[in-house]
């Protein structure tokens, strides 16, 4: 609402008119458009995401007006960025969407320093931030403008900084390309929208000019693209849906890392058994099982929240609540290569413990891990070097940690159970086991055929010896055994394991309490 005034009326009526162009985004036909595909404005995005009644829009009045012969505003372009604070359930946070309506949101309609106070603000004030992005990148209809080129970049842009200190999310609405796709994945959660939203280094054209490749945007950047590559975590079926993404992924972070995660109010019990568990893991270790049923059993009710589902499918990543505190998960699913850690596996991972160090989010392990995997593939995949990075994260982290082996852990990716020592010289190895846990460098199996390869080929029945073999070493994988030796801290029922992990978070939580702040290495 605005008020009149006897001295200033004039310029008033000025910036009415100058809000009401701001208003109109790129005009009826443009905005016509995106209705056509299915889209929102850039404004209705930010509305959508926000706390109803609390978005408060910045920088409305940047753009480019017209003038008359006498100086006289004519017409008004908006810049096409709208930027804005609003709460986000409950916590300020900046925000900010593209507005492809006014030239395809290319570079030649923005107002560069517009977005990049939007990226300091959050970071000069650590608070979240969220950018919805829909950009078609550079175009050389700019250095027009301009009269000259310049070296790429943005010296006033603290994307570092900003992964070190606060929760960044980037949501793909559109096409982005160049800079729009840098937009999106310099985040810690980044979500596109199947069938509408592309994300890719240059655009179908330059592809053409680069490389002769006639291809569509869909088949250069779509979801199925970012499925195998891992440049996007979530793929949302809708707009809403992704919004529903973005507001959970932030209802688990702190606000900056100077703060703790928010525990939420929860009335699961955190002693609830759930006796079915006993026998989630079958004894015929050629059988697979679900994992997520068994995460779903064992946190809170509805607080499983998986991330990067698709992408590195042998290793779950998900976050989640225990007695309300928020805290990260680590699993394995042996449907998908057996469990093993391929190496889009081990990016997901290092990745995501990054993430949780960044955030003090306590990290609990519930491997059935065989081991790296093998083959002439995952060797030329460097599967190894991405192992030994993924490895490096765990135990350059200072979360705690505590693992329950539900099934196998072996080779080098089994001894990746958290920190052994620790960026402060010493970890607590806080593990456990259920009875159907096995571990070791070599699994017994392929270590007797290794180990006894001579002695079973020369047997008149090398099946039997073989058998007979694996049957003696049997004993000696008892998790029992390991536990006399105090090698885990103990075997416990699987029923109890949510008993012993809601027992064990509130003192996770007292620790991360005295280590607030930056980490000394930041989100790489």
């Amino acid at each position: 609402m605005t008020h009149p005034s006897s001295e200033w009326q004039p310029e008033l009526d000025e910036m009415a008119q100058r809000r009401a162009g701001a208003a109109a985004h790129g005009g009826e036909e443009a905005v016509a458009r995106l209705r056509a595909a299915g889209k929102r404005t850039a404004r209705e995005h930010l509305l959508a995401i926000a706390d109803p009644g609390s978005f408060r829009e910045l920088g409305m009045l940047a753009g480019k007006g017209r003038y008359g012969a006498q100086g006289q505003l004519e017409s008004f372009t908006p810049s096409n960025h709208v930027m804005g604070l609003a709460h986000l359930n409950g916590r300020r946070t900046v925000v900010i969407a593209d507005d492809s309506s006014i030239r395809g949101g290319s570079s030649e309609a923005a107002v560069s320093e517009k977005w990049i106070y939007a990226d300091r603000y959050a970071n000069e004030y650590k608070l979240p931030l969220v950018r919805f992005v829909d950009t078609a990148g550079g175009s050389v209809k700019l250095l027009q403008q301009m009269g000259h080129t310049k070296i790429p970049g943005y010296a006033l842009l603290p994307s570092q900084a900003l992964l070190g200190e606060v929760p960044v999310v980037g949501v793909a609405v559109g096409a982005c390309a160049g800079l729009g796709a840098l937009r999106v994945a310099t985040a810690h959660f980044t979500v596109m929208v199947r069938g509408q939203s592309q994300v890719f280094a240059a655009g179908p054209p330059v592809v053409k000019q680069a490389l002769g490749i006639d291809i569509d945007k869909e088949a250069l950047g779509g979801a199925d693209v970012h499925r195998e590559s891992g440049l996007v975590n979530n793929i949302a079926n809708s707009q809403d849906d992704a919004f529903e993404m973005v507001r959970k992924f932030l209802s688990y972070m702190p606000a900056n890392v100077w703060e703790q995660p928010s525990r939420g109010a929860t009335a699961d019990d955190p002693h609830r058994e759930e006796p079915w568990l006993n026998d989630a893991i079958p004894r015929n270790r050629r059988k697979t099982f679900a994992p997520l049923p068994i995460l779903k059993a064992i946190f809170d009710t509805d607080s499983v929240f998986e991330i990067s589902p698709q992408y590195g499918r042998s290793t779950v990543t998900a976050l989640a609540r225990l007695h309300g505190y928020p805290v990260g998960v680590i699993t394995n699913n042996p449907a998908i290569m057996g469990g093993a850690l391929t190496a889009a596996a081990a990016r997901k991972l290092e990745r995501f413990v990054d993430m949780c160090d960044t955030f003090h989010l306590p990290i609990v392990n519930l491997p059935d891990q065989p081991g790296t995997m093998t083959g002439p593939n995952a060797e030329r995949e460097g599967t190894m070097i991405a192992t030994l990075k993924a490895s490096a994260a765990i135990e350059q982290s200072t979360v705690p940690w505590i693992s329950v082996v539900l099934r196998r852990t072996f080779g080098l990716a089994g001894s990746m159970l958290g920190p052994w020592v620790g960026p402060s010289g010493t970890a607590l190895p806080h593990r456990f086991g259920w009875p159907s846990a096995r571990w070791g460098s070599i699994p017994i199996e392929g270590g007797v055929a290794a180990a006894f390869k001579r002695e079973i080929e020369a047997s008149d029945d090398p099946q039997k010896t073989r058998d007979e073999l694996e049957a003696s070493f049997a004993p000696l994988g008892s998790p029992y055994r390991t536990a006399e030796r105090f090698g885990v801290v103990d075997i416990i029922e699987p029923a109890q394991t949510r008993s012993l992990l809601c027992d064990w978070v509130g003192d996770a939580y007292r620790k991360t309490q005295r280590n607030l702040g930056p980490k000394l290495r930041p989100m790489r």
